[in-house]
């Protein structure tokens, strides 16, 4: 027996397909305890044991699949949304459709293309906690980015010195001296000692001479902000930098929670092992990767998951390849980030990126290429628990290519 599911926050649609395709039974439930008891007592009622009922969702991020999970519903397949959408056009040909109908589709998918869909099993809770820690601190990085643009934009409306005395407009150092000295007046009466004692207390660790030096550019002359407009954005500024600090501390804290959690994962040696992934792109990869090995079965599978292989079309004489939409694009966020940092640390990665990088339409093009390259190496890693070597992997190239000449 096959069970579709379409999705929603409030109320779900449930379709009984047998396996000649004749609907046993369709339910339309509650998001809540006892909308998820009358779907089981249905179940029940039809007869249907649990190792023969194959359910299909749209989505693995719902209670409903951690409920079905735990209730024994072993067989559970997550299908793209994509897929249905595209497999509505097997049964009709105009656009209409409701909830009852997508459950009936994603039934009837489950009936005739379960040879190529992948079993859905939940990950151990450690490697949960983990990809819940990864998507909060990108989470935390983009808005301490957006926050820092704002501020940024703020500040050099009304004082451009605070934009000059420290590098990083993010450090802390430079927000909390926007909130101890919020307009140019009260920075143009400090005295030398004065600001050396105040980063001082804000354990800002820097030489004599870089002190001066940032000093003097507090000191520089700016173009000079009228009254009225140091008055209308003053207050805005301490509030961005008091958020921005918060964001910067909180990140910090959580990047250090997560280190604790990637250290105690069984796999954490091979994801370590990978050049310039670092304490947050290890933990960030392996939690796309997760515990079933089953749930990649070759490397071209995480390859299109993550989005960086591209998509061919071809016919006849033609040939075109596209860029690819339909991906899980957090993950391919992290492989490009990564295929970026490897290039300081991998020999091989630096010289298939400089050959690479004349051919590519851009930089994000060619990082997507070499990601590629890395994911599939990765892959081979996973499946055989064994941690990246360089010199190895150098070998083997060596090896490949004397055998093709």
């Amino acid at each position: 027996m096959y069970l579709g599911i379409d999705w929603s926050q409030a109320k779900h649609d449930a379709c009984f397909l047998t396996d000649t395709g004749s609907i046993a039974a369709q339910l339309t439930f509650a998001h809540h305890p006892d909308g998820f008891a009358k779907l089981d007592a249905l179940r029940r009622q039809l007869g249907i044991p649990l190792d023969v009922c194959c359910v299909g969702l749209e989505t693995a991020h719902s209670l409903l699949i951690d409920w079905l999970w735990t209730r024994g519903y072993t067989h559970l397949f997550v299908i793209p949304p994509n897929a249905v959408k595209s497999a509505r056009q097997r049964y009709r040909q105009t656009g209409a459709r409701t909830d009852q109908y997508d459950a009936f589709v994603i039934a009837d998918m489950l009936r005739t293309d379960q040879a190529r869909l992948q079993p859905w099993y939940p990950d151990s809770p450690i490697t949960q906690s983990i990809r819940a820690k990864v998507s909060l601190l990108l989470h935390l990085s983009q808005e301490t980015t957006r926050t820092s643009n704002r501020l940024r934009a703020v500040l050099a409306r009304y004082y451009p010195a605070a934009l000059a005395v420290f590098r990083d407009l993010a450090s802390p150092v430079a927000l909390q001296f926007i909130q101890a000295f919020p307009t140019p007046q009260l920075a143009a009466h400090l005295s030398r000692a004065d600001f050396a004692a105040f980063v001082r207390a804000h354990h800002y660790r820097q030489s004599e001479q870089v002190l001066t030096k940032a000093y003097l550019r507090l000191q520089q002359a700016y173009p000079p902000a009228t009254a009225g407009t140091i008055d209308a954005y003053c207050d805005e500024a301490v509030l961005l930098a008091e958020v921005l600090l918060a964001l910067v501390q909180r990140r910090r804290t959580q990047l250090q929670a997560l280190q604790v959690l990637f250290q105690q994962h069984p796999d954490a040696p091979i994801f370590a092992s990978l050049p310039g992934a670092g304490d947050l792109l290890a933990p960030a990869l392996l939690s796309k990767f997760g515990d079933d090995r089953r749930r990649f079965p070759t490397p071209s599978s995480v390859q299109c998951i993550a989005g960086t292989c591209p998509v061919t079309e071809a016919s006849g004489k033609q040939r075109v390849i596209k860029f690819r939409k339909a991906c899980d694009r957090e993950f391919r966020l992290i492989a490009q980030q990564w295929a970026r940092a490897s290039l300081v640390k991998s020999t091989w990665a630096n010289d298939y990126w400089s050959r690479l990088r004349p051919n590519c339409t851009s930089d994000s093009h060619a990082y997507r290429c070499l990601a590629n390259r890395w994911l599939a190496i990765v892959w081979k890693l996973w499946q055989t628990h064994q941690p990246y070597d360089e010199t190895y992997h150098l070998r083997q190239r060596l090896l490949r290519s004397q055998g093709a000449v």
